[in-house]
Parts: C-alpha cells; structure tokens; sequence
C-alpha cells in the first residue's frame, strides 16, 4: 500500500505541475488559442503518455510492490489480468506482466482520448450556443477539467470496489455500451441544437441562485448592490461539467473493458483529459470534418461492450490487449481516413 500512495501522490503531484504550465496559472491572457500553440501542447502531452507507457513498462511492478512470485500471482488474480505466469521463473513472469500492464495503460488511453473527441462535439455545441467570446475557451475549459478531473478520481475508485466486490456489473457495464454504441450509430446524423433558455441546467441555476443577464468578461460571478450573481459564463461552466459527468458514465466503464487496475484506469484517464483542453482547441475549427468519427466511436463502445459481455472467452479466442489495442486503432483510422477521403458534402441554398 507505501508504494501505491507514494505513486499515487507522485502523479497528482505531476499533474498540478503540469497543469500550472498548461492551463496557464503562472500568466494568464485572454487571447485566443492558436492551432500552433495547441498543436505544440497536444504533442507535449502525448509525448508525456508515451514517456509514462515506458516507465511503467520498466518499473510497472514497483506500483503494488510485487517483490516475490506469490506477490504476483494474487495481483494477477485481483485485478483479473489472466496472465498465464510461469512457474518458477520469476524474472519471466514479471517482465510478461510489466508489458502487459503497459499496454492495458495505453490501451486505456488511446480509447479515453478517442471518446474526448465526442466530448469536444458537444462542448463546441455548449459555447457556440451560449454564443461564449473564443478568449474566454480557455478560462472555461480549465476549471472544467479541473472537476473533470476530481470527478474521474470519485468514479474510478467507485467502479474498482464495486467491481471487486460484484463482478458481475462487469457484464452490466459491458450491455450499457453496446447500446450506447448502438444509439450513438442510430443518432449520428441527428442535428443536436441546445435551447440556452430552457436548458435544465439554466432552469436550475436560475430557481436556486441570482443569475445575471449578460457576460462580464471572464467573471464567473459578479457583486451588484451588495448581491453576488452568476455570469452566463458560469452557467456554460457547470453545462460543460455535467456533460462531462455524463460522458464519463460511457468512457469510465469503457476502460474498465481493458483493465481492472484503478490505478492503470486512473492514469489513462487522466493523461487523456488533461490533453483534452489542446485538442480541443486543435480541433475546434475542422471537428466538423470528421463526419465518420460518430460511427467509428459507435463500433468503438460496441466492440469495448462484446468484449466485456465475452469475458469468459477473450483469451479463448485469441484477444489480448495487444490485439484490442490494434482494433481499436484500426477502427479510428478507417473512420478518419473515410472523412477525410470522402468530405462530406456541402448544401447549397438557393
């Protein structure tokens, strides 16, 4: 347990870090965005996954301190890797599970930060709607992966104990995606709009606390005789956090598909929110060019869904993480290189 918490606390501790750099809390600006700036923070960031995949692939077992065969086997049994060990070769043994606890991490991370670009959708949706001023993006998007990430640590552990101890809400998390997956097929081409006044959020805020009418740059709140009131701003704050809260009903049970490790299921999910905000800002002007990507994400969530449904005979049939991780890969290829190979076509008005 020492060695969980002093890994644990080494990557929040990383994350604050990281997170001082990238969301700007040593200097703030109101200027836009630029693709190259978010160009450069999104390599960064998978730079720094790809940096963390090494480092766990080396030192992957200093992480539940497993110093002894014995120690092995029960992490293997408890976070369900169904590693076939060799007896009486240690070194083997930990090296085949290093690699695969690897690829359970960037596994994860590929699919959490496939199912962002779903989130991005939305959110461009949330600030075009509430006809948000592009400099204040930035603002906005920090303290909602902020909570994002807070929330994220809240459901992770959550689903580690629950699936410890009822295993079987594996095969429940498993149905729920297969048919998200399929809705999300059947509603891919449904134009989504969002009624700024009727919003159930709006509604809420607007009951429980004094809202005032219009922007007041990037305020949050704002104090009017005395009286604090909420910007329109801090209302696209709080729409943007519970759509995320509901995005993660979708990708927290999507990850547990590929590991049952909370600590593996945090750090991929982690790794992909914080590169949210860069891609977001990288995508924002050609999201719209993806139109395949709906489909992709909907084989993606059913394909996660079966696998978990199947559990039982995954390592029957030959699916290790190794060959989900190609799948998956393949599967966003296709459905970026489809829109990109055929753009989708323009309407022209009369």
């Amino acid at each position: 347990m020492p060695n969980e918490l002093i890994f644990l606390s080494g990557f929040i501790l990383f994350i604050l870090v990281m997170m001082a750099i990238d969301l700007g809390l040593f200097g703030k600006t109101d200027k836009p965005v630029s693709m190259k700036q978010a160009g450069i923070m999104s390599a960064v960031w998978v730079s720094l996954a790809l940096i963390f995949y090494a480092l766990i692939f080396s030192y992957g077992h200093l992480l539940h301190h497993i110093d002894s065969f014995a120690a092995l086997q029960e992490i293997n049994i408890k976070n369900f890797h169904h590693l076939k060990l060799i007896p009486g070769d240690f070194a083997a043994s930990l090296n085949l599970y290093r690699k695969n606890l690897a690829l359970e991490f960037i596994t994860g991370y590929v699919v959490e930060y496939a199912l962002s670009v779903d989130n991005i959708f939305v959110m461009v949706l949330i600030f075009t709607a509430f006809a948000v001023n592009p400099k204040y993006y930035h603002k906005v998007l920090v303290w909602g992966i902020i909570g994002a990430i807070v929330m994220r640590f809240l459901f992770i552990f959550l689903g580690a104990t629950l699936i410890a101890q009822f295993h079987w809400i594996l095969y429940l998390f498993g149905a729920f995606l297969v048919y998200t997956g399929v809705m999300m097929f059947i509603n891919r081409n449904r134009e989504d709009e969002i009624d700024t006044e009727n919003h159930k959020i709006v509604k809420f805020a607007s009951k429980y606390f004094a809202v005032h009418p219009k922007f007041e740059g990037d305020k949050f709140f704002i104090n009017i005789d005395r009286k604090r009131l909420i910007t329109p701003l801090f209302l696209v704050l709080m729409i943007i956090e519970v759509t995320d809260l509901i995005f993660a009903v979708d990708s927290i049970p999507a990850i547990f598909s590929i590991t049952k490790d909370p600590y593996i299921v945090f750090f991929s999910n982690i790794f992909a929110i914080l590169g949210l905000r860069s891609m977001f800002f990288l995508l924002v002007n050609i999201i719209e060019k993806f139109h395949y990507l709906k489909i992709g994400l909907s084989v993606l969530l059913s394909f996660i869904g079966l696998k978990m449904l199947a559990a039982n005979y995954v390592d029957q049939i030959g699916l290790t993480t190794g060959n989900s991780l190609l799948i998956i890969l393949g599967i966003l290829s296709i459905s970026i290189i489809a829109s990109l190979v055929f753009p989708k076509k323009v309407e022209e008005h009369l």
